[in-house]
């Protein structure tokens, strides 16, 4: 068992001396990681840096006539695809759709996959979402937050010698407190490849949200068309608070950003501040003085 520990950590410690950052995602459904951080994750890997996307769930219950394995399987094929058009890794957990819960067993895993994964980031959404799977993987993540560098939890994986910055994903919730966009990332040079990774989920963005929304007819036929009516809905207006926070990390160029993703630091982590930041996240750009 010590050798095996050993090994462990002399690969933990290989991956921290390769030079790249380590970037995990969590979603509680295929797609959920897609929509909130697609293009940051394409501007990492176009840098040579690691990102993995974990679904917390299997994605069984979320369409209008399949449920089940057999949407599993097709969600799971969907989230590999967009982990191709990425250039990411991508893995689903098989916890049932619409029953997740804050257990123990699953923050075991959740531990795990940060820790395997020697995570400099790691990004969730927040615990106060209209849907429960997504509030109790927010949950999950928190509560795994400093449990990371704790040896004797989960011992069979050895801990992280640091802890990683967490970070939220962007929400409209204003209960109990609005989302704070401490990182803004500029999709501009990125945008058409994070439809791609949109397009990957057949089943969600052109069938089961649709359907949801009562807006079924509407879906274009043509798959060009269908990635243009992606990108048009996802053109829309800056807060005054994230173009601040757009202005901040990118100088003049913030004011004209039009598509983009933002982040807000968890106080559970480690507490980045901006010089540690733009390591973090190099494709943010120098202002001019």
């Amino acid at each position: 068992m010590m050798r095996y520990v050993l090994i462990l950590v002399s690969m933990t410690t290989l991956l921290a001396q390769e030079g790249k950052i380590r970037v995990i995602a969590f979603g509680a459904h295929p797609d959920d990681c897609d929509i909130r951080a697609a293009g940051t994750a394409a501007l990492f890997a176009k840098l040579g840096h690691a990102v993995k996307f974990v679904s917390v769930t299997n994605g069984d219950a979320g369409h209008q006539a399949l449920k089940g394995a057999p949407l599993a399987q097709r969600r799971l094929g969907e989230a590999k695809e967009s982990a191709r058009r990425l250039g990411i890794e991508y893995e689903v957990l098989n916890n049932h759709d619409g029953e997740l819960l804050p257990t123990l067993d699953v923050r075991k895993e959740i531990i795990r996959q940060i820790r395997r994964w020697n995570a400099d980031i790691v990004l969730a959404p927040r615990p106060n979402d209209y849907h429960p799977d997504h509030r109790y993987t927010g949950v999950l993540v928190q509560d795994a937050a400093y449990m990371v560098v704790v040896p004797d939890v989960t011992p069979e994986t050895p801990p992280l010698r640091k802890n990683p910055v967490f970070l939220y994903y962007e929400d409209n919730f204003q209960r109990p407190n609005p989302f704070r966009p401490d990182i803004a990332v500029s999709l501009d040079d990125v945008i058409d490849k994070k439809m791609d990774a949109l397009d990957s989920f057949v089943s969600q963005f052109y069938e089961w949200l649709p359907w949801v929304d009562g807006k079924l007819a509407e879906v274009p036929k043509d798959a060009a068309e269908r990635k243009a009516w992606l990108k048009r809905a996802r053109d829309r207006q800056i807060s005054p608070a994230v173009r601040a926070s757009l202005m901040k990390w990118y100088g003049d160029k913030g004011g004209t950003v039009r598509y983009y993703e933002a982040f807000e630091v968890c106080e559970y982590g480690a507490q980045p501040g901006d010089a540690r930041i733009r390591q973090l996240f190099p494709m943010l750009t120098e202002p001019r003085p």
